[in-house]
């Protein structure tokens, strides 16, 4: 079994088990280098639309299943359905094999901080008042992660590291940028309102770390495109990984807080500009 670094809290959110452009062998590498005190899944871990669609299930999904099961045997899990997975939304509260179904949650830090932490479907006016449309881009995101792969073979044969396509348009539209920065102000001032230091997401598949108007916004970014996951260490910090099997490309931090006066000093980065070019 490979060494495993440890953390006090994992996030990991939007894996999207049930689609075929879902990242399952690079979730479960994640797992076999990484293990917690705490696991939070928030939201988009099955992707119910999906298996409507079309049935999907190859045995790296089975396993993704199996390997949380294992992990909510010595440490809390917390799973926090979305809109891809709102079934489960029916039965909070409800415990299976260890893993408790919430509706969202509140997170207290190493180092006294409070976050809220929900999938954020809720604060995006598409998915709330327009199913039909997002159903219709959503068929349009399966054209581009369908175009990716030989995309992606091409980058292999080159020696080049893993690449998203459709994270790439994300970044360069207009009215992308301006999407994820309306969601992002949405999600903050629910997080303010509510008294708290922070909020942690998923949901918009774009991973970020950044202060909006005093409140520390976080998304975990997602296992479709972006490879991410949020850790906190045992000194508080925050700090999201981009993990993808080494082949294929790097595992890298891109993104972390600060580290405490305390431990300052040892040359680690403190910043990183989220998915910067390489």
């Amino acid at each position: 079994m490979a060494s495993r670094t440890r953390y006090r809290t994992i996030w990991l959110s939007d894996i999207h088990l049930g689609m075929r452009a879902s990242k399952a062998s690079f979730v479960l590498d994640f797992l076999e280098h990484h293990q917690a005190d705490a696991l939070y899944l928030v939201g988009d871990i099955f992707d119910g639309w999906a298996l409507q669609r079309s049935w999907y299930w190859p045995p790296s999904h089975n396993e993704v299943v199996q390997a949380l099961l294992q992990i909510a045997r010595h440490a809390d899990v917390t799973y926090i359905p979305g809109n891809h997975d709102e079934a489960a939304r029916r039965f909070p509260g409800l415990s299976l094999g260890g893993i408790t179904i919430r509706d969202e949650a509140l997170h207290t830090t190493a180092d006294g901080r409070q976050f809220l932490v929900l999938h954020g479907d809720a604060f995006d006016g598409v998915v709330r008042h327009a199913r039909w449309l997002s159903v219709l881009g959503g068929m349009a995101y399966n054209a581009l992660l369908r175009l990716n792969r030989p995309l992606n073979r091409m980058q292999r044969w080159l020696g080049r590291p893993y690449w998203s396509l459709s994270s790439y348009l994300k970044r360069r539209t207009k009215r992308a940028v301006q999407f994820i920065a309306d969601f992002e102000a949405a999600v903050a001032r629910r997080a303010r309102s509510d008294g708290a230091d922070g909020v942690i997401c998923g949901h918009i598949h774009h991973a970020e770390m950044r202060m909006i108007d005093g409140v520390q916004y976080v998304n975990t970014g997602d296992w479709v495109e972006s490879c991410t996951a949020l850790v906190e260490h045992y000194d508080g910090r925050l700090e999201i990984k981009q993990w993808v099997p080494s082949d294929r490309g790097p595992r890298r931090v891109v993104a972390a807080e600060p580290q405490p006066q305390a431990f300052a000093g040892d040359g680690q980065d403190t910043a990183l500009p989220v998915f910067a070019d390489a």
